[in-house]
Formats: structure tokens, C-alpha cells, sequence
């Protein structure tokens, strides 16, 4: 119990220390709040309470590490906008009967860029990309009520320009196998910038989510609901890209909801529907299909393999792909 109530202590201190924190400037690093995960992705994104042995859910819940098998690697690409893709990796390993520690890493590469003057005249190309290195651990204080943590280190390069940041993340999962009921809460990106692009500390990303996992023993289903961005209610909302969007803050679009179909016990197939990536693209006139996403999984031994389909910017839509193999 001492153990728990430590963690609670740190995890409502990062909270609250990031609440009280200001930062002048714009958001950075958003490339971290684009879902790794296929199974998360198909399901509307931070699937923080999602049990499964699938390693790419530590980069939603650092407290979902604890259901990866021992010495699994994990590679991931996702296709962004045009010329621009997000290449990730993962490994995991169990440490004794509760314990469990995850390694990671994420860049989304923008490809080439023109590089002009302040009179519009073509000085040549440059590379654009942002990069985040983690590390995570988590621990089965009992056997229904896991706690992980994660540092990150982030990194921005943009062509003469970089910058540096540090976060954590602090996850909590409460799992009833008897219900199927999973509770998960994460606070992620506690922190910010050490070494900014250039005068101004730009913001880091942090979002508070609560994600809840209902699976039904007599069916093959299994429903999934996410609140995200919990400590900004009355603010606006900003897309993946960056862009300030005034709204209405219905309360909708915090929610995203999911359902899970298993065809059998290797397959899975999900829906889902993001209330504020909809609205968002409705924002940039790009509304087609936007919000809802879609994807499906297969386990052979010790091959998993899964594929998801979704909108994350208004320029194009994203495919992702995710392959895991036990060693």
C-alpha cells in the first residue's frame, strides 16, 4: 500500500506542478501526440486502457507494458502528410513477477524542404524532422492495479535551427479480468523545453487522458472510450498541425469511442470515431471520412502484425503498420 500511495503522490504532483507552470510561445513537438499504435489508431486513438500484449500501447500508457511478453521487438511506419512519414521502434523485458521495462523510439521525418530568403529568392534545400527517445517501467503493485512512468527526450531539427525538451509520462491501469473491465489514466508530456528553436520556450503537449475498456465474456466484442485533453475545458483546441482553432468546446469532442471485433483468437478488427479530429477537419473544409478510423490485427506464435487507417492532418490521410516479433 506504501507503494501505491507513493505513486499517487507523483503522479498528482506532475499534475499539478504542470497546471500551475506557464510557458510563453506556441505548442512544440506535436509529432508526439500522433498515436503509434494500429490497435489504438482503429480504435480513435489513446487507447490508454487497452490490455493486450501489444508493446506499441506503451507509447499511450507506460503502465500498459506490463501485458508485453518478454523480449519483444517492435517495429511501426506510418505514412503523414505528402513527403513525410513516422518511423518508430519499441523493445520490452520483464523484470522478475511484476516488473516490466520498455525502450523507444519515434521520428516523424518531413522529408525535403526549399530554403528561401527573406525576399522569397531559393537558397537551396534543408531537412526537416522531430525525434523522441523513452525509456519506461512498470509495476504490478497488485494484481488488478498497474503503475508505469516513461522519460522522454525531444528533439527538433529544422534545417540551422534545433531545440531539446524533456517529459514524462505517468500512467495508472486498474484491470478486472473477472468484468473485462479496464481503467486506465495517463498524464502525458509533464515537462518542456531545455533548448528552444529561439528565444521564446515553446509549450510541450500535455494531455491528461482517461480511457475505459469494457469486454463482454459472451461476445466477441469489446468497446472502448477515451476522454483526452481532461484539464483544458474552457480553452481552444489546437490541431496536429499546430493551428490555433476557435470552438464552441462542445464536450463531445473530448470523447472518442471504439468497439473491438474478434473473429477468432489470432484476429482482431476495430472502429472507431474521434469527435475532435472531426471537427477539426470540418474546420479546414476536409471532412470526408474524417473522425472515423479503422483497422485490423493478426498473431501467428510469435509474429503480431496489425494495420489502421485514419485522418490526422487535413493534406492526407494516414496509414499505419506495426510489426512485433517475440526473440
Amino acid at each position: 500500500m506504501k507503494q501505491i500511495s507513493w505513486y499517487i503522490f507523483v503522479f498528482y504532483f506532475f499534475i499539478d506542478s504542470h497546471l500551475v507552470f506557464s510557458q510563453t510561445g506556441n505548442t512544440a513537438y506535436e509529432f508526439v501526440s500522433i498515436p503509434i499504435s494500429s490497435h489504438s489508431v482503429a480504435l480513435g486513438g489513446n487507447s490508454v486502457a487497452l490490455i493486450e500484449n501489444d508493446i506499441t500501447l506503451m507509447f499511450d500508457n507506460p503502465a500498459l507494458i506490463s501485458n508485453v511478453s518478454d523480449k519483444t521487438l517492435n517495429f511501426n511506419v506510418m505514412s503523414y502528410m505528402q513527403g513525410s512519414s513516422k518511423l518508430s521502434a519499441a523493445f520490452a523485458r520483464q523484470i522478475g513477477k511484476r516488473g516490466n521495462w520498455a525502450l523507444g523510439a519515434q521520428m516523424l521525418n518531413y522529408g525535403d524542404m526549399i530554403e528561401t530568403s527573406s525576399n522569397f529568392e531559393e537558397m537551396g534545400d534543408f531537412t526537416a524532422s522531430d525525434i523522441a527517445i523513452q525509456g519506461g517501467y512498470t509495476y504490478m503493485f497488485t494484481n488488478k492495479l498497474t503503475g508505469g512512468v516513461q522519460g522522454k527526450v525531444l528533439m527538433s531539427n529544422y534545417g540551422d535551427y534545433s531545440s531539446v525538451g524533456l517529459a514524462v509520462d505517468l500512467g495508472i491501469n486498474y484491470y478486472n479480468p473477472k468484468q473485462g473491465l479496464s481503467i486506465g489514466l495517463v498524464a502525458q508530456n509533464l515537462g518542456g523545453q531545455i533548448d528552444p528553436l529561439q528565444d521564446e520556450t515553446d509549450r510541450i503537449p500535455f494531455n491528461l487522458v482517461l480511457g475505459v475498456s469494457k469486454h463482454f465474456p459472451n461476445a466477441p466484442i469489446r468497446l472502448n472510450i477515451q476522454l483526452s485533453d481532461l484539464t483544458h475545458w474552457n480553452k481552444s483546441f489546437y490541431s496536429v498541425a499546430g493551428e490555433e482553432i476557435t470552438s464552441s468546446k462542445r464536450i463531445l469532442n473530448h470523447f472518442s469511442f471504439g468497439a473491438d471485433f474478434f473473429p477468432s483468437k489470432q484476429t482482431w478488427v476495430a472502429l472507431g470515431y474521434n469527435f475532435r479530429r472531426a471537427y477539426e477537419m470540418k474546420i479546414f473544409d476536409s471532412s470526408h471520412w474524417a473522425g472515423f478510423s479503422l483497422g485490423a490485427g493478426l498473431s501467428i506464435k510469435k509474429f503480431k502484425i496489425g494495420i489502421a487507417y485514419a485522418k490526422f492532418h487535413k493534406a492526407s490521410s494516414s496509414l499505419v503498420v506495426n510489426a512485433s516479433y517475440v526473440l
